[in-house]
């Protein structure tokens, strides 16, 4: 009996343990539960986590803040493992209409919160916790405690903690609802919005196109592809070319082109208009009349899994010289690029060559084409990026007129690294590539632990103060806090920025900093796109909360 006691009611590992796996496992079967056609998905997790830890089912502090913060930290690493390839793309174009709003979001956030300060007199420590928790903010109560104590000789206040528990929970279904206001308040049908998205998404993805040409350009007669290149300098290859008697061969840049001679060209959509003007005309050439029965050459798609080539260019490979074929096509999360000499190739990257059978066996043996590779965890690249990560949001930055530096955290630090890893990590050699279900089952370990651990350490106090320390109060202004801000920007987003609904959830649950808000609209859009605009907005965000609950403990 002892020992089952000591399960149930002890604080050692395997009692951890099993209060973990309890915890997630109920609340994820929990979370599946529809009502009115609405779930709460993994945030379910949290509030099991709270009901266990107000009936005595407790773990040691020290290991609850170690699972807590290493789940967040899995979590926002493998979002920006995910997101990362498109990150930058997307900044370039959508990235400062999205920050705006956010730093709308941040901005009514802190007004709201000053105005409910004057008019209750609800200590300013106080409001700073509630509204911490209300935007599911962790580094924000972090900074608002130590601007405390560094204010006060050492002194902590155990209100700053007490908001912020007592309204997280509320925050975390306040953010949620929200995004469920925004789409009963614009009316948005989720299956057509998804059908218009994937039609968006396939116009951007379709960034390469295909043309045969007749050369009818008489400078052209008698002069090399290479020539050709030199004198368009436009982004294209040509990698077949059909002689005037129908036989077909692999273009290279000595090739000579004469009149009437039929080329085949893989270029960006933008760039057909220069390339049939500097050539001649367009005929109309299907693929079978470029894979005529007896043609020698063909084409074949061979996905790069050597650990050797990733980082390598096109040049440094050099497939053309050692096999005498030409790549034409490069596909990369689903985008096809064209294949320039300049482009350096990942491991997962699906190029396209034009050859002969034994010229594309060769070719093979050096790219990999083994799919079985794939499957296999590259683990050391993960892991330093999360030491990376960490010591990145370890890193105190200093500003003038704030008396505490300002920090990244164990949330920013690690996103940061994991988007620059998935964009730059070729040039440092490393194999940032991960299946979709490894980064799922990552992301989804993740948050569960996070989540957990946040409720069964919000449990022990939170009916406490909720019925006799006027947290019913704090409560409510937690919700004024979180939903306000969200819907007058949503609105603003929807209706003057025209974004899309899943853009929308990202941002919102990227303006609070929420990972178990990002989970619900990943679930609810089935594709990437709130997390593309969460990891947009997340790093501006973070900083402004931070920085925004120091001055207001500092300066009222």
């Amino acid at each position: 009996m002892s020992q089952i006691s000591e399960l149930l009611w002890g604080t050692g590992v395997a009692h951890a343990v099993m209060l973990l796996a309890f915890v997630i496992a109920t609340g994820v079967t929990l979370g599946r539960i529809k009502i009115g056609g609405i779930s709460l998905g993994m945030t379910m997790v949290l509030f099991v986590g709270i009901a266990m830890s107000h009936f005595g089912f407790r773990m040691e502090h020290s290991v609850l803040h170690f699972v807590r913060e290493f789940g967040l930290i899995l979590f926002v690493y493998a979002v920006g493992l995910q997101v990362g390839p498109g990150f930058f793309s997307s900044f370039k174009k959508e990235g400062v209409q999205l920050n705006l709003l956010a730093t709308g979001i941040v901005m009514l956030g802190v007004i709201i919160t000053l105005i409910i300060h004057f008019i209750s007199e609800i200590p300013v420590s106080t409001m700073v916790g509630i509204l911490s928790g209300a935007v599911t903010n962790t580094p924000g109560l972090g900074a608002a405690q130590e601007a405390y104590s560094s204010m006060n000789g050492g002194t902590n206040e155990p209100s700053i903690a007490l908001g912020y528990a007592v309204a997280y929970p509320l925050g975390v279904m306040g953010i949620i609802f929200s995004m469920i206001a925004i789409r009963y308040i614009f009316r948005v049908n989720l299956n057509k919005e998804i059908e218009q998205l994937n039609a968006e998404n396939s116009k951007k993805q379709n960034v390469v196109d295909t043309l045969s040409i007749e050369v009818k350009n008489p400078a052209l007669f008698g002069e090399s592809i290479q020539s050709l290149m030199d004198l368009i300098n436009l982004k294209f290859v040509i990698s077949r070319v059909m002689s005037n008697d129908g036989i077909i061969h692999i273009a290279s840049t000595e090739t000579i082109l004469n009149e009437g001679d039929k080329v085949f060209v893989i270029t960006n959509p933008q760039n057909i208009r220069s390339v049939l003007a500097f050539i001649g005309k367009r005929v109309n050439l299907t693929m079978n009349d470029w894979h005529k029965p007896g043609c020698e050459v063909i084409s074949r798609k061979i996905i790069v899994t050597q650990p050797e080539i990733n980082g390598k260019s096109i040049s440094q490979i050099n497939l053309r010289s050692r096999f005498g074929i030409n790549v034409t096509r490069i596909n990369r999360s689903g985008i096809d690029l064209v294949a320039q000499s300049n482009v350096k190739l990942q491991i997962g990257d699906k190029v396209t060559l034009v050859g002969t059978e034994s010229s594309l066996a060769g070719a093979e043996t050096v790219l990999g084409n083994k799919v079985k590779r794939l499957n296999a965890p590259n683990l050391t690249p993960i892991f330093i990026g999360i030491f990376l990560g960490v010591l990145l949001g370890s890193i105190p930055f200093a500003f003038s007129g704030i008396p505490q530096p300002v920090k990244f955290g164990l949330a920013g630090g690690p996103l940061i690294v994991a988007i620059l890893l998935s964009v730059f990590g070729t040039k440092l050699k490393l194999i940032t590539y991960t299946t979709m279900s490894a980064n799922l089952m990552i992301r989804e370990i993740g948050i569960s632990l996070f989540l957990a651990a946040v409720g069964l350490g919000a449990g022990e106090d939170f009916v406490e103060t909720i019925v006799h320390g006027g947290g019913l109060n704090w409560v409510g202004l937690g919700v004024i806090i979180t939903f306000v801000p969200l819907i007058v920007m949503g609105i603003i987003g929807r209706r003057f920025f025209r974004f899309d609904y899943f853009t929308l959830t990202g941002l919102l649950a990227g303006s609070t900093t929420d990972p178990p808000a990002l989970s619900y609209a990943t679930a609810t859009a089935g594709n990437d796109t709130p997390s593309v605009s969460y990891a947009a907005v997340y790093p501006l965000t973070m900083f402004l909360r931070v920085m925004s609950a120091q001055i207001l403990i500092l300066l009222f």
